[in-house]
């Protein structure tokens, strides 16, 4: 048995509506598996708390191997996971093709597929995943000052610490009175004919996120203007729902599915119209990239879309190769900290936004290939708060050792997790912002 792999990683479609993927005894058999693989291994102990806490269970054990470990403390490796698949896309040898085929993530994402349909997920968890009816109930005039107010409030935030589990220290998201896709019009014409290319159209359907609908509008603004600037027509997808990501990490794979279904429509008619997708926040983007395909790798719909989906700067950088990106900058950047989110490195399309960067005279940007710790609801909750803050602790200190004139990540979550652990000193921008004020916009 050759002991590890040089290939690239080749990850399997998710059985995950047969009735052996919710086996208790077949799902605890493959975890005892993996478990053993990974304590041989040990390669992924920087990553994320689920392999320390692995290692540990393991080092405390009577048998210092894992049949020295309580099953019943399976469970707590789980619980630390929150899919961001870095140690399957970028540092587990064992994933298919090798025949050991270790899915971590997935094998992840199955426990919490279990622990969610045996009920045993806090409805906390339930509450904060349900992104669409939370955040369309807060932005709302009146009810979105209360909410941006009492996140600012030491007092209301121990009492929430108290009564649902949102830490009182956590950084929690700015909510808009009124949200992107009702202020803003649908269409947005860059005033002349789009010129495709072989992997592009020209146009863009702008998939803006329940983050970039309700929390930062400004992001798609600023992504809007960058995609005229460059003769990109632009559209505002007005009645898409939720990727699925939180519910995802949640293990609610039904709930996923029906948010597929109430997508499908609306990015399949934009892309019979001519147009691409693209979406702002990494994770959304991954979804429709890799996560939705594996759990639905029979549907040619999916497919379509996979096809069609793109990161912003993966986007411009295909037309900036088509010589369709201006580089008529106006301004430098100076020092650029910029932190690669885990969501799209797992895309494996390269550092695309640190390349597009580059494109802009005197501007030196240093990329930090760490993760930021914040993670979807990780950083928030109670029990996980301090553990995101010590993931987040190297590229805190990787953002200050560079000094930088800015600095951000294409998670605005990711950025304001790494602002608020350099304590106010700064505040992050996201890329696409950077690049409107360079091209002075």
């Amino acid at each position: 048995m050759r002991e590890g792999s040089l290939e690239a990683p080749n990850r399997q479609p998710l059985d995950w509506r047969s009735d052996e993927f919710y086996d208790k005894e077949n799902l605890y058999t493959e975890l005892e598996r993996v478990f053993d693989i990974c304590h041989g291994c040990r390669r992924c102990v920087s990553l994320c708390d689920s392999f320390p806490t692995l290692f540990d269970l393991v080092d405390e054990s009577d048998t210092f191997e894992v049949d020295g470990v309580d099953k019943d403390d399976y469970m707590k490796v789980v619980d630390q996971c929150f899919l961001c698949d870095l140690c399957a896309e970028t540092k587990c040898p064992y994933l298919p093709p090798h025949e050991w085929a270790v899915d971590f993530p997935h094998l992840m994402l199955r426990a919490k597929s279990y622990k969610f349909k045996e009920k045993d997920t806090k409805w906390r968890d339930r509450l904060i995943t349900s992104t669409d009816p939370i955040f369309d109930a807060i932005s709302v005039p009146g009810v979105a000052q209360a909410a941006n107010a009492a996140a600012k409030s030491p007092t209301l935030r121990k009492l929430g610490e108290q009564a649902i589990g949102i830490h009182a220290e956590a950084p929690l998201p700015h909510f808009e009175a009124k949200p992107l896709t009702k202020r803003i019009a649908q269409h947005h014409s860059a005033g002349q004919s789009p010129v495709s290319t072989d992997r592009t159209t020209g146009k863009v359907a702008i998939y803006v996120t329940c983050y970039g609908d309700h929390n930062e509008p400004q992001v798609v603004e600023d992504m809007i203007a960058v995609l005229q600037h460059n003769g990109i027509s632009v559209k505002i997808l007005q009645d898409a729902k939720c990727c699925g990501m939180p519910k995802l990490e949640l293990g609610d794979l039904h709930k996923v599915a029906s948010l597929k279904d109430a997508n499908l429509p609306t990015f399949l008619a934009a892309i019979d119209e001519g147009y691409d997708i693209i979406a702002p926040i990494p994770s959304c983007v991954l979804m429709y990239k890799q996560e939705l395909p594996l759990m639905f790798p029979e549907d040619e719909n999916i497919a379509k879309v996979k096809a069609h989906f793109f990161d912003p700067f993966e986007y411009l950088m295909l037309r900036h190769k088509a010589q369709l990106v201006k580089t008529d900058f106006s301004h430098s950047l100076g020092k650029v900290a910029y932190h690669v989110a885990c969501h799209q490195r797992v895309q494996n399309f390269g550092m695309k936004t640190r390349d597009f960067l580059k494109l802009i005279p005197d501007t030196d940007v240093t990329a930090i290939e760490r993760c930021s710790g914040h993670d979807g609801t990780y950083a928030v909750k109670e029990e996980t708060y301090e553990k995101a803050m010590k993931i987040a602790r190297p590229v805190v200190r990787r953002v200050t050792e560079a000094q930088p004139d800015t600095f951000g990540s294409d998670c605005p979550m990711a950025g304001r997790l790494i602002a608020h652990g350099m304590e106010g000193e700064q505040e992050p921008q996201h890329p696409l912002s950077m690049v409107r004020k360079a091209y002075a916009i």
